[in-house]
């Protein structure tokens, strides 16, 4: 009877290491998926803490230095360069229609009331784009005016010249404007009002001082006013201006005679 030979312990050893190892290497296999997860997992929070830690940043250095308030600045005035040339496009097609308006006043009178509303809608929408602009304000009194709607004329042309809007006119534009105001308060014949249009023309001719017109219509208030001398001087300075103006010397010859 043979007897088998006892396994050498060298080999056992190297028999038990082997298998080790192999189970070593199959829970790595199957741990492998969930540990490339994790390592993504946090390599995405490793860039998005980053991305945020930049943007933090660029924030503080722009608050630092103004510049979103340089943006909205900029941005503000594009705006409101884009509207200004929109609100000055209405006001010379607003214009147009109203001096159409006024040839159309010598042959048939509804052409010219048409032209007068439409000149207002034009008016109007300028005003809308641009509130602060007078010239709007004062075109809308205009063809308020031309419709015989002479309060809210007078209405329009007050907040022309009120200190809102008045700084966007040159001195001799403001001093049309205190004519054309004092012609219609003397339109509506109102004596109460000859103080107020006196007042108003005595600005007028000091901001435009060859406004012709506001001389002669001055010199139409102090005479209504019983204000010989001064109606007198009103007439000659109109004449300072327009030697040949025929109705200044009628009214000279006028004072003189009385």
């Amino acid at each position: 009877m043979t007897t088998s030979p006892s396994p050498r312990p060298e080999l056992m050893a190297a028999i038990n290491k082997d298998k080790k190892d192999r189970d070593r290497s199959a829970d790595l296999v199957e741990a492998e998926p969930w540990v490339l997860g994790s390592r993504r997992r946090q390599m995405v929070d490793d860039i998005l803490l980053q991305i945020g830690i930049v943007l933090l940043v660029v924030v503080v250095f722009l608050f630092i230095h103004n510049v979103p308030k340089r943006v909205l600045a900029n941005l503000r005035l594009r705006l409101q360069s884009k509207s200004g040339i929109q609100s000055k496009r209405h006001f010379v097609l607003g214009a147009q229609l109203l001096d159409q308006a006024r040839s159309a006043a010598q042959s048939t009178s509804s052409s010219a009331a048409s032209l007068s509303k439409q000149a207002l809608e034009h008016a109007d929408k300028a005003i809308a784009l641009d509130p602060k602009d007078a010239a709007a304000h004062i075109l809308k009194a205009l063809a308020l005016n031309a419709q015989g709607f002479k309060t809210s004329a007078l209405d329009a042309i007050d907040v022309a010249l009120s200190p809102l809007c008045r700084k966007s006119l040159a001195n001799d534009e403001r001093g049309d404007a205190l004519c054309k105001r004092a012609e219609i308060k003397m339109s509506m014949n109102r004596p109460a009002r000859v103080d107020s249009v006196i007042e108003d023309l005595t600005l007028a001719v000091k901001l435009s001082p060859e406004n012709v017109k506001a001389f002669c219509t001055l010199g139409e208030c102090y005479e209504e006013k019983k204000m010989k001398e001064e109606a007198k001087k009103a007439y000659e300075e109109a004449l300072k201006i327009q030697p040949r103006l025929a109705v200044a010397k009628e009214a000279l010859d006028r004072l003189g005679s009385s």
